[in-house]
């Protein structure tokens, strides 16, 4: 292996340890972790018992206050009685005796509507979405119970998130979050609210759930707020703390965070590893909270102006009782573009779902974007190499851990040609070595370095070697090495599959659990050493044909490249296992292929020969051999021009 192949491993090493470094939890996170595991397994074990469930214990409170002329007086009817209004109907009501202003005690009823999908509670406080649970799915703490049965996943719970607009008038604003409505109809899949102010203003939440979907639709409609209100400054308000769902609490936090499209500008998202805060810069398409493995968007039909929009995700501290259970605060405000509050109706459609390709895909909204396959090349190669050939895979039925060994398979004997190139590129290089020694011992000084260099050149020419004959085709392949970094961690296929001795191929596998040792952690992944120890074979196997440093001071590359697989047992060890696994199947095929093409294609004797022939037929046409290249000729220029320098020196 010549020094170039060196150097192009060496940048891939560099590059993933980059990458690993960037995406490791700190110690202190699993320290964290260990300490709170237990505690949150009891909490979640009592909590999920109630899924099905609806609170009936939910208490607020609304007031019943005198009903006031434009002078401050209070009204009456027409038979004298004093006039009120009760604020938790909407409507002016006639009491015989009351010490007013009061406060009475209501309770906020749940309603629920549900598909074969989703199972969506509704609070009259609001009007809004209380909680939503996905049938199909479950928490990793309830997978791991092996029950056999699935406990609908929890996205969020009643209190956790809420959702309303909010209309400024007469100097206050009035946020419909806070206000009792009455439920105007319900059925399992529709559910009107409707709140109705002081006077003849009226707003009304209209929510439809979709037959075997996802999503759900949203109607809000404003009337008689004309003269009150204007319709500029409605605010949509959203506001959301997302619960843990994974087995790695701090990666499922880590990679969660509020993505965003815009109309023009397109896609975004902030940054998944502090506070952050978006001003819109433009008309906004939808907004997603994402997490790993599941995500929430909502897209209103006509889209969210920029004037007013903002939307952002907070972290918690660490005393804060919701640091253990939830994943972070995401926020949004959004304008509504309201056309009038007269009579004006704003349809908008939710999604609450898995981070599947193929189901976010279908909504045809580019609700794909928020998987992260990485950027340009590697998304490239992810959607339009890797997942086709993985959904063809899976489609037969076959378990992940075999898709994954066949996709591997398919992967390296497809890039087979390169690995040759880059072993016959190897093997020349180390037959000229000899000679490039030589070069090297005639032009000791670095007045010869351009002769040097042409003797090299030429020497190179004449037996069809080339150094960047090795170093392209790693090059090539990097791409791909850096795209699978990225698709398996993101594909929602992998989630709660085992295979083989790992329990859930999106996360860690484990085989023994240890006492937590820093920058590794608290157990041994049997892929992560699996792959480790392939990679330190494979090294070996190069290592006969890595040439040492020619020059005084320069690293040892045989040193550097067997720190690798080291570095890799610390670095993965907390990654998925499906990743690990194909890491490991995919080193291990490489090793074979090598050893297949040095026993079968490439014999070193034979290429000796030929190119030893090559040169004696190059050496016998000196007139062939005058074609240069055009960077050969500029080498020629330059050691003129290096040699004229010198003689006027000595003058």
């Amino acid at each position: 292996m010549d020094k170039n192949t060196v150097f192009g491993l060496v940048i891939i090493g560099l590059i993933l340890s980059v990458f690993t470094i960037y995406n490791q939890p700190s110690d202190k996170e699993i320290q964290d972790q260990q300490k709170k595991v237990e505690l949150t397994k009891k909490e979640d074990a009592k909590k999920e018992n109630k899924v099905n469930k609806i609170s009936d214990n939910v208490r607020d409170t609304y007031t019943i206050a005198p009903r006031l002329g434009l002078e401050g007086e209070q009204l009456t009817n027409d038979d004298g009685n004093l006039i009120y209004f009760d604020s938790k109907t909407g409507r002016d009501t006639i009491l015989d005796s009351v010490i007013l202003p009061v406060q009475v005690t209501a309770k906020s009823e749940l309603k629920r509507i549900f598909n074969n999908k989703l199972i969506i509670d509704f609070s009259t406080k609001g009007g809004q979405i209380a909680a939503v649970r996905m049938k199909e799915f479950e928490t990793y703490a309830n997978y791991a119970k092996n029950d056999n049965k699935i406990d609908p996943l929890i996205f969020f719970k009643q209190g956790d998130a809420t959702n309303g607009i909010v209309l400024p008038m007469d100097g206050t604003d009035l946020n419909t979050a806070n206000e009792m409505f009455t439920v105007k109809s319900h059925t399992d899949t529709k559910i009107v609210f409707e709140f109705k102010n002081q006077g003849k203003e009226i707003v009304q939440f209209s929510y439809t759930l979709k037959p075997d979907a996802y999503d759900l639709d949203h109607e809000i409609t404003v009337r008689g707020f004309e003269g009150k209100v204007n319709p500029k400054d409605v605010m949509f308000n959203w506001n959301a703390s997302l619960r843990k769902t994974e087995r790695l609490f701090t990666e499922q936090r880590r990679v969660s965070t509020v993505c965003f499209k815009y109309e023009d500008k397109g896609f975004d998202w902030l940054n998944e590893m502090s506070d952050g805060e978006e001003i819109a810069e433009d008309k906004i398409d939808w907004i997603s909270y994402k997490q790993s493995y599941f995500s929430s968007f909502i897209n209103p039909k006509d889209g969210f102006v920029k004037e007013g929009s903002k939307f952002g995700v907070n972290q918690y501290e660490e005393d804060e009782a919701k640091d253990w259970t939830h994943l972070k605060d995401f926020y949004t405000t959004a304008n509504l573009n309201l056309k009038d509050v007269d009579n004006s109706t704003v349809s908008m459609n939710w999604f609450f779902g898995p981070n599947d390709y193929k189901v976010l895909t279908s909504y045809n909204e580019g609700y794909d974007d928020v998987l992260n396959y990485g950027w340009g090349l590697f998304r490239w190669i992810n959607i339009y190499a890797v997942q086709p050939v993985f959904n063809i895979l899976k489609s037969t039925g076959m378990g992940m851990g075999i898709a994954i060994l066949l996709l591997t398979l398919i992967i390296k004997f497809a890039l087979m040609p390169i690995q040759w190139k880059m072993y016959t590129s190897s093997a020349k290089m180390k037959i000229l070595k000899p000679e490039i020694e030589s070069i090297n011992e005639r032009f000791p000084d670095k007045a010869d370095s351009m002769k040097k260099q042409m003797e090299t050149m030429t020497l190179y020419r004449e037996s069809g070697a080339s150094p960047l004959a090795g170093c392209v085709p790693m090059l090539i392949q990097m791409p791909i090495l850096l795209a699978v970094f990225r698709f398996f961690p993101s594909t929602f296929d992998l989630r709660q599959k085992s295979f083989l001795w790992a329990e859930d191929l999106s996360s860690y596998d484990s085989i023994a659990t240890i006492p937590a040792i820093p920058f590794y952690g608290d157990h041994i992944s049997l892929f992560t050493l699996l792959m480790a120890f392939t990679t330190l074979i494979y090294t070996h196997f190069n290592s006969g044909q890595m040439q040492q440093p020619s020059q005084p001071g320069m690293p040892n590359m045989k040193v550097i490249m067997y720190f690798f697989p080291i570095m890799m047992i610390f670095f993965f060890n907390n990654y998925s296992s499906g990743l690990s696994y194909y890491y490991f199947i995919s080193t291990l095929t490489s090793i074979l292929i090598m050893v297949l093409i040095k026993k079968f294609f490439v014999d070193e004797e034979k290429l000796k020969l030929k190119m030893a022939n090559r040169k004696s037929i190059a050496a016998a046409n000196p007139k062939k051999e005058k074609t240069k290249s055009k960077f050969q000729e500029r080498l020629e220029q330059m050691q003129k021009k290096q040699q004229e320098s010198l003689k006027n020196k000595k003058k």
